[in-house]
């Protein structure tokens, strides 16, 4: 799965880095939006989509802010017009599931998107001592060259029952996840499915069929490289460069003799 990340890039920068069109920094009040070293589900995050102007025009990439966790359009509203909050948060979307399950496969037709990164966390599960639980050992997922990973996620448009034309709906994303492989699942058998450039404009493509060769495809993980951090990373409360940076060696623990 992907339950945390880190992006720092600002939006307006992003943009012009894959030439896209800006819609984030407005939304986000004209301000842009600061580094983010521990993004959590409910977060508003930037996402790349591929969109029309006008119906005739080509579609053009964009930069649009959304709730990271996905509220398909069915979702019925609360007594103060909010979607409900009922079951499980839709942060992560199974690549093998996406055109199957009622909650991703309209999205997964037209709407889907790219999440760019700069790595992701993930949890390991260490055996248990003496008896006793081990606490998980966090580790940092990233490019070796320094460059913004961009996953594959799904997108979609809620509107709730007092929605009025001049009142923006509510954006939301869910990112996808596929088998881990590798050293990788060695950490976690789940990992986000990382899009190569290549495969960008088709992914995005509105007008296309979803690229089922894409999601079933072993990701190509040859520059992506991890180092376990601190727990710190373990609480959203802490959100800095530390948590990027290599845990401490732990002392040994002295031997009873």
């Amino acid at each position: 799965m992907c339950g945390r990340f880190a992006v720092t890039t600002d939006p307006a920068l992003l943009a012009e880095k894959i030439k896209a069109i800006d819609e984030a920094t407005e939304a986000a009040g004209g301000s842009g939006t600061a580094p983010n070293y521990n993004v959590a589900p409910t977060t508003n995050i930037a996402t790349v989509v591929s969109r029309h102007t006008d119906p005739d025009d080509q579609p053009t990439r964009r930069v649009r802010l959304m709730r990271w966790g996905l509220v398909p359009p069915w979702v019925k509203a609360t007594s103060d017009g909010s979607p409900e909050t009922k079951g499980p948060m839709l942060i992560n979307a199974r690549a093998d599931k996406v055109t199957t399950s009622p909650a991703f496969r309209s999205s997964a037709k037209s709407k889907r998107c790219l999440i760019p990164m700069d790595g992701y966390y993930e949890w390991r599960v260490n055996s248990d001592v003496d008896g006793k639980k081990s606490r998980k050992t966090p580790f940092y997922m990233y490019r070796e060259d320094g460059e913004p990973l961009f996953m594959a996620g799904l997108w979609s448009v809620w509107r709730g029952p007092e929605h009025h034309d001049d009142s923006p709906p509510l954006l939301s994303c869910t990112i996808i996840t596929t088998d881990a492989p590798g050293e990788l699942a060695g950490i976690h058998d789940r990992m986000p499915l990382v899009v190569p450039e290549r495969d960008w404009d088709r992914w995005l493509d509105p007008e296309a069929p979803v690229d089922e060769e894409l999601l079933a495809r072993t990701p190509d993980i040859h520059d992506i490289r991890m180092r376990e951090v601190s727990t710190l990373v373990n609480s959203v409360r802490n959100n800095g460069p530390e948590l990027l940076a290599p845990a401490e060696p732990q002392p040994e623990q002295a031997r009873l003799l």
